[in-house]
């Protein structure tokens, strides 16, 4: 059995800044770890390391492209979890990363 594909990728971790609202943080009753975020302004929060000129979020574990994971998947922003894989921004980010696109039709 081979493993599904974003637990060997990783791009989008490493691509796009990631903002949120600042309710979905755990400081303001939401999940997302406060120590992960910065402040943007107060209604919005983003998870740390996104906004760095080589943007890589704070929850990556791993290596992009080899064993990836996000260290805090329940708990993950929004924009995360509705990040779909095989998407456009999906395939943009593989090949920042030097990967090739998922196969077209894929699906979880």
């Amino acid at each position: 059995m081979s493993l599904h594909p974003c637990l060997t990728c990783g791009a989008c971790c490493a691509s796009f800044r990631v903002d949120f609202s600042v309710h979905e943080s755990e400081d303001a009753g939401g999940c997302v770890p406060a120590g992960l975020t910065v402040e943007v302004n107060d209604r919005l929060r983003r998870m740390r390391g996104t906004d760095h000129a080589a943007p890589r979020c704070a929850a990556l574990t791993g290596r992009v492209g080899a064993r990836a994971a996000c260290g805090i998947y329940e708990w993950r922003p929004s924009p995360c979890r509705e990040f779909e894989a095989g998407s456009e921004a999906c395939g943009r980010a593989r090949r920042r990363h030097g990967l090739d696109a998922l196969a077209d039709g894929f699906v979880l």
